[in-house]
C-alpha cells in the first residue's frame, strides 16, 4: 500500500527503516512531550518496527504504521490506530524528524491518510491526542479541521514518568475531511 501527495510518499514501515526511525523516535528533544517515546535503544525500535511490519500482514490490522518519505528520504512516521469493534473510528499519531519540522510535512501526510482512511477503510470519526503543552501537535490538529473534544489528566510521558500531565483530545468526523 502506498499513498502519495505532491511531495510525499506514505508506505508501510519495517525493519529497513531502523536507523532513520531511531534518529527521530529516539531523540529526547523531538519526543519530550510524547506518550510512548523516546525509544530507549535501537533494539527497542527494531522490535517495534518488526511488530509494525507484522501488523501489515494481518487481514484486519489493529494499526497501520507508515513511514513518511520526502524526496525518497525517510523524515517521519504516521500511524492510524483502528478503534472500536466496528473499526469506524481511528486515532491518528505522527512524528517528524526535527530537521524537517515546520515544513507542513505532518499536515500533508495526515490529510492524505485521513482521505484514504475515509474512502478506503470507511472511517467515520478521527481522533488525535497530545500533551497539553504540545503546541505544535495542537496546531496541527486544528489545521486538519479537528475540534477540541476533551482535556483529561493521568497522562505520563515516557520522558518524565514521574510527572502527571494533561492530555488534549481532538476529533473530526469524516464528512468534515477536506480534499487535499
Amino acid at each position: 500500500m502506498k499513498i502519495t501527495t505532491p511531495r510525499l510518499v506514505l508506505q508501510p514501515t519495517g525493519p529497513a527503516y531502523l536507523e532513520s526511525t531511531f534518529a527521530y523516535a529516539g531523540d529526547p528533544e523531538t519526543t519530550k512531550l510524547m506518550f510512548l517515546l523516546p525509544f530507549a535503544s535501537r533494539e527497542e525500535a527494531a522490535d517495534y518496527l518488526r511488530k509494525a511490519a507484522a501488523e501489515w500482514e494481518k487481514e484486519a490490522p489493529a494499526y497501520y504504521e507508515f513511514v513518511i518519505l520526502l524526496d525518497q528520504v525517510h523524515v517521519g512516521g504516521l500511524t492510524l490506530y483502528m478503534l472500536g469493534e466496528d473499526r469506524r473510528t481511528a486515532e491518528l499519531a505522527w512524528i517528524v524528524n526535527r530537521c524537517y519540522a515546520r515544513r507542513g510535512i505532518a499536515l500533508e501526510a495526515a490529510r492524505a491518510l485521513m482521505e484514504f482512511a475515509r474512502d478506503q477503510l470507511g472511517i467515520c470519526r478521527f481522533i488525535a491526542m497530545c500533551d497539553s503543552e504540545n503546541t505544535a501537535s495542537r496546531s496541527l490538529m486544528e489545521k486538519l479541521g479537528m475540534h477540541f473534544y476533551s482535556l483529561t489528566g493521568g497522562r505520563y510521558n515516557r520522558s518524565s514518568p514521574e510527572e502527571e500531565r494533561q492530555e488534549l483530545t481532538y476529533e473530526l468526523f469524516s464528512s468534515e475531511v477536506s480534499h487535499v
